[in-house]
């Protein structure tokens, strides 16, 4: 680990703050979205929105707007001269090199924070990173940004997102609204941590207003520096299936004899997204990565690790959050 640096050393010039960042992935209404319009509202930020040439995608309204061609490396680095910190949230369909291309142009922009796309479960678990589907991802990214060694990287885990992993179907959160079926994993008890994407969007601008480094070694302030190298956690709920339904009986008014619930062991379940994954099916990618989160060996509870109240994050409402999540299946919302 490298030694902690303090701002009383640091070059003239050196501001102890972050100002300016650069988010790849904050146009339409995703994770980034939301981050850059919380960084913007905060008014310390200046923001500058990557986009592919070509992209019709509407940008945070003060956002800049800086336009690369991902195969040419001198767009990216030319776009990242100068920024202080990079946040990369890549759809899911993105090509699985654009991350690389990225991590590899910060380095040469001299980019001092990176955080790559993680948004998801405990990556730093190495049996949940290993059979979730997504963690070894996460954890190759962090590698190559210090294999480049001139980077920091912070990753937020923040688990699923709640809103949006209710809404999608019965191969994720299990509900399936317009039948009112719902599949509960082993008894539907074990506790999980969620998180909204307006609790991410507020995570990333609390963390970056802090100072960059602690003044001296006497100062105990929270700064960026605390969490290099590492992940933030941050949540919204610790909250179960059975925790779930009871929430959409509360905003819709309807008890268990209303709805279908079905139980299954969570090994058979993972077995089965398994299967589907290798016929090609999306949804198996999404039973395969919930199911083993919610596995009842406590991987996907870490309510021990959050900085919720450090970043002063508020106490949300789950009905509130449900009943989102319903209006969004009512609107036919798909998530690909």
């Amino acid at each position: 680990m490298a030694p902690q640096k303090y701002a009383k050393d640091q070059p003239s010039g050196f501001t102890n703050r972050i100002e300016r960042v650069a988010i790849v992935g904050a146009g339409g209404d995703g994770v980034g979205n939301h981050m850059a319009k919380a960084l913007l509202a905060t008014g310390k930020h200046t923001v500058t929105a990557i986009s592919r040439i070509g992209s019709t995608n509407t940008l945070p309204e003060g956002a800049k707007v800086a336009r690369v061609d991902y195969g040419d490396e001198s767009s990216l680095v030319s776009a990242l001269k100068g920024q202080q910190f990079l946040i990369i949230t890549l759809s899911v369909t993105a090509p699985q090199e654009t991350q690389g291309k990225l991590i590899a142009a910060a380095a040469k922009a001299g980019v001092p924070w990176v955080m790559p796309n993680c948004t998801g479960p405990d990556f730093i678990n190495e049996s949940l990173a290993k059979e979730n589907m997504i963690g070894a991802g996460v954890r190759a990214s962090t590698d190559a940004i210090e294999k480049a060694g001139v980077s920091s990287w912070i990753a937020l885990v923040c688990s699923f997102w709640y809103t949006h992993s209710l809404a999608l179907g019965t191969g994720w959160f299990g509900f399936d609204f317009p039948n009112r079926k719902v599949n509960m994993i082993d008894d539907g008890k074990t506790r999980i941590n969620t998180s909204t994407l307006e609790q991410c969007g507020r995570a990333i601008a609390s963390l970056l207003s802090l100072k960059e480094l602690p003044d001296d070694a006497n100062d105990t302030t929270p700064t960026i520096s605390q969490w290099r190298n590492q992940p933030v956690y941050i949540s919204s709920f610790l909250t179960s299936q059975r925790d779930m339904l009871d929430s959409i009986h509360r905003v819709l008014g309807t008890n268990d004899a209303d709805w279908k619930i079905e139980y299954e062991p969570s090994e058979s379940r993972y077995k089965r997204g398994l299967q589907l994954l290798q016929s090609g099916s999306h949804e198996g990618f999404g039973i395969c990565m919930y199911t083993r989160t919610f596995y009842p060996n406590g991987d996907g509870n870490f309510q021990d690790k959050l900085s919720n109240d450090v970043l002063g994050l508020p106490v949300e409402k789950l009905d509130d959050e449900t009943a989102a999540a319903i209006k969004l299946v009512e609107s036919g919302y798909s998530y690909r």
